[in-house]
C-alpha cells in the first residue's frame, strides 16, 4: 500500500473526507433556511397556526445540521494551513480574503440571529423574528456564495499576477466575477434548494405514508411541490451551462467525464457515452454504450460539434485526471438524479392537477409518497457527485494549468497525515451516526402542535394517534 508512504495522497484523502462529509450539513441549512422564510411568511400573513408549527418543527432540524456543519466546517479551513501550506502562500492574497469573508459576512450572519430565530419566538415582534429567519438564511446563501467564488476561481483563475511565486490581485472583481462563477454558483444554489426541497417532500411523505398528521403535513408537501416546478427544470439547465462551460475552459476534465481518450475533430458527430468500463492502462474502454450523435447534442445542440472534443490521449499522463472512472460514473449518477427528480415533480404535479393531493385522499398516492420517501437522500448523492467532478476532474491541478496539486501540500510526515486522517475518519462517523440518532428522534416524535401560538391562546387536545396534538384555535372571547 505505497499511497500509505505519500504525503500528498493521504493529504488529498484527508481533504476529501472532510469536505465529502461536511458538505452534508450546509447542504440542507442553505435550502432549508430558504423554507422557513416562506412557512413564516405565510403564517405572518394568514395566521394559520398550521405554517407556525412547521417553521418550529423544520428549525428543530435546521439546528442539528448547523451545528455539526460549523463542527466540520472550521477543520477542513484549517487543512489550507497545515496540509496545504504552499497553496495557502501562493494565492491567500485572494483566496484567503475570500474565505475571510466567508466567516465574516456569512457565517457571522447566519450565527447572530440563529438565537433569534430559535428561541424569540415569544420574546420578540413576530416582524422582528422573521427579519431574523431572513438573515439565517440570507448568511447560509452567503456561504455559497463566497464558497463556491473562490472554488471558481480555482478552477478559472483571473484578476491576478504571479509575482515572486504569490498571486497578486490586480483586480478583485473581475477575480471575484471568474468565468466560472456565475453559472457555479447558481449550480450550487439550485442544489441545496432542490437537495432541501426532496428531502423535506420526502420527511412529508412519510408522515402522510404512516397517516400521522396527514392535513398538516400536506401543507409542507404542497409548498415544496410548488417550489420544485421552478427548480428541478431550472438545475437541469444550468447544469447544461456548467457543461458547456467545462466544454470550453476545462478540455481534460471534459475528456474525463465522457471516458474520451481519441479527440473527435471539430465539424464530425460525436457519439455520448451512456455507460463504459473506462481502462486507464490500456487508455481504452474496455466495454461501452454509445448513442450515436448524441454528445454534439448535448453540447451544442447539433449533431457536429464546431469545436473539437480533445480525447485524453492529447495529453501527456502527467497532465490529465486520472480516476477516471470514478469521474465518469460520479458525473452520470448526478445527471440522472437531477432527471429523476424532474420526473418525479412532473407525476407529481399531475396528480395534484387531478386533485389527488387534498387532505382527504393524499394517503392513497402509495406509490407516490414511496417515490418522494426513496427521493429524500439522492440529492445528497447528486451533489457530492458532483463535487468529486468538478474536483477530481480539475486534477492534476489545484489552480487549473496553474499550480499543480503535488507542489501544493505542506511537507509533512506521511505518518501524523495518517494519524489526523483515522481521527477525523473515526471521529465523523461517530458525528454521522449521532447526528442520524438525533435527526431521527426529531423525525419520529414529530411536531409539537400544542406549543402556544404568539398572539393566539391555544388549548391542547390529544388526537386518537400518541403524541398527536390539535390546537384549539378558537378566539379567546369565544373560550371565555
Amino acid at each position: 500500500m505505497e499511497f500509505l508512504s505519500n504525503t500528498v495522497v493521504l493529504s488529498r484523502m484527508q481533504f476529501a473526507l472532510t469536505a465529502i462529509f461536511h458538505m452534508l450539513w450546509p447542504v440542507l441549512t442553505t435550502g432549508l433556511g430558504i423554507y422557513l422564510v416562506i412557512v413564516e411568511a405565510i403564517w405572518l400573513k394568514t395566521r394559520n397556526p398550521d405554517y407556525y408549527y412547521h417553521a418550529r418543527f423544520w428549525s428543530k432540524l435546521y439546528v442539528l445540521n448547523f451545528g455539526i456543519g460549523v463542527a466540520t466546517g472550521i477543520p477542513m479551513e484549517f487543512q489550507f494551513g497545515t496540509n496545504w501550506a504552499p497553496f495557502s502562500e501562493a494565492v491567500g492574497n485572494f483566496f484567503g480574503s475570500v474565505i475571510g469573508f466567508e466567516a465574516s459576512w456569512a457565517f457571522m450572519l447566519e450565527a447572530a440571529f440563529l438565537g433569534i430565530m430559535v428561541f424569540g419566538w415569544e420574546r420578540v415582534n413576530p416582524i422582528i423574528h422573521f427579519l431574523a429567519t431572513i438573515f439565517v438564511a440570507l448568511g447560509a446563501n452567503l456561504s455559497t456564495f463566497w464558497i463556491l467564488t473562490a472554488n471558481s476561481w480555482m478552477q478559472t483563475p483571473a484578476g491576478v499576477e504571479l509575482i515572486d511565486g504569490e498571486y497578486i490581485v490586480l483586480d478583485y472583481f473581475q477575480a471575484i466575477l471568474n468565468p466560472f462563477m456565475a453559472v457555479s454558483v447558481s449550480h450550487m444554489f439550485l442544489a441545496t434548494l432542490e437537495t432541501s426541497l426532496f428531502v423535506i417532500g420526502g420527511i412529508s411523505a412519510w408522515y402522510i405514508f404512516n397517516k400521522r398528521n396527514e392535513a398538516f403535513f400536506s401543507k409542507a408537501f404542497k409548498i415544496v411541490l410548488a417550489v420544485a416546478i421552478a427548480v428541478a427544470p431550472l438545475q437541469i439547465y444550468v447544469g447544461h451551462l456548467s457543461g458547456e462551460q467545462v466544454y470550453h475552459r476545462q478540455p481534460t476534465k471534459m475528456a474525463a467525464m465522457e471516458a474520451l481518450w481519441d479527440t473527435v475533430p471539430a465539424g464530425q458527430p460525436a457519439d455520448w457515452s451512456l455507460v463504459a468500463i473506462p481502462n486507464e492502462k490500456a487508455e481504452a474502454n474496455d466495454w461501452e454504450i454509445k448513442v450515436p450523435n448524441a454528445l454534439g447534442y448535448i453540447l451544442e445542440l447539433k449533431p457536429n460539434l464546431s469545436e473539437p472534443v480533445q480525447g485524453l490521449k492529447e495529453y501527456k499522463p502527467e497532465d490529465r485526471p486520472h480516476m477516471v472512472g470514478l469521474i465518469y460514473y460520479a458525473f452520470r449518477i448526478m445527471i440522472a438524479i437531477g432527471f429523476f427528480f424532474a420526473g418525479l415533480m412532473f407525476l407529481t404535479v399531475i396528480q395534484w392537477l387531478r386533485g389527488k393531493l387534498s387532505p382527504d385522499n393524499i394517503n392513497q398516492q402509495r406509490w407516490l409518497l414511496a417515490g418522494w420517501i426513496f427521493a429524500a437522500p439522492l440529492g445528497y448523492i447528486a451533489v457530492e457527485s458532483g463535487w468529486i467532478v468538478r474536483c477530481v476532474g480539475r486534477q492534476p491541478w489545484i489552480v487549473y494549468n496553474q499550480i499543480r496539486t503535488v507542489d501544493a501540500a505542506s511537507n509533512l510526515p506521511p505518518g501524523n497525515v495518517l494519524t489526523s486522517l483515522t481521527g477525523f475518519a473515526v471521529t465523523y462517523t461517530l458525528l454521522f451516526f449521532t447526528a442520524l440518532y438525533f435527526g431521527s428522534r426529531i423525525i419520529r416524535r414529530g411536531p409539537r402542535l400544542d406549543l402556544p401560538v404568539p398572539g393566539v391562546e391555544t388549548k391542547p387536545a390529544v388526537d386518537t394517534k400518541p403524541g398527536q396534538f390539535i390546537p384549539d384555535e378558537r378566539p379567546v372571547e369565544a373560550k371565555q
